[in-house]
């Protein structure tokens, strides 16, 4: 929760502080593109391989490669609510799996590839195709030691609209629980 907090404090500050520096770009957008001597397309394709590996990885159940794609501090958030874990928890998580060889493959079937302006900070979102069927991932990476790293990564389970209602009535009596909890 104090990573949350803090997340939520640094937007804050990065909001105000945009918002009161006068004159610099009058396109929000613009500042979202990286500088003319970046090549996006180049790391579009290297990030698009990074993730491709990255998956791959877990598929194979390489527990050391997998990790690998990790920055020390990232953070994982899974489907279920109270999947939120820094990398030495989800490690712990997760090693049972890659042990018995039992973990999860997925393939991207479509990807959204973003730079900020020093190309040097990466945000992505991924439809994949899981034995959950399809799911999204996002996450954002950061250029580190000559190549890039997951800061965080999102799984989240895709529900079509005619379906919420019936998925909500699902999981309603569960999360209620963990909503009275956390309030």
């Amino acid at each position: 929760m104090r990573v949350f907090s803090s997340f939520f404090a640094l937007v804050a500050f990065l909001a105000i502080f945009v918002v009161a520096t006068p004159g610099q770009n009058s396109n929000p957008a613009a500042d979202l593109k990286p500088s003319a001597d970046f090549d996006a397309e180049k790391a579009r394709i290297v990030i698009g391989e990074f993730l491709d590996d990255f998956n791959v990885a877990a598929a194979n159940a390489d527990y050391e490669r997998y990790f690998s794609f990790f920055d020390e501090d990232a953070i994982f958030i899974g489907t279920d609510a109270t999947e939120h874990w820094d990398k030495v928890s989800f490690k712990a998580w997760a090693k049972p799996y890659f042990d018995r060889k039992r973990t999860w493959n997925f393939k991207a079937v479509q990807r959204h590839i973003f730079f900020d302006k020093s190309g040097d900070f990466a945000w992505f979102d991924e439809l994949l195709s899981t034995q959950m069927k399809l799911c999204r991932g996002s996450g954002v990476l950061i250029k580190k030691g000559g190549g890039w790293k997951l800061k965080q990564y999102v799984l989240s389970m895709t529900i079509p609209n005619e379906n919420v209602d019936a998925v909500v009535k699902i999981k309603a009596p569960i999360e209620e629980a963990l909503l009275k909890k956390l309030q």
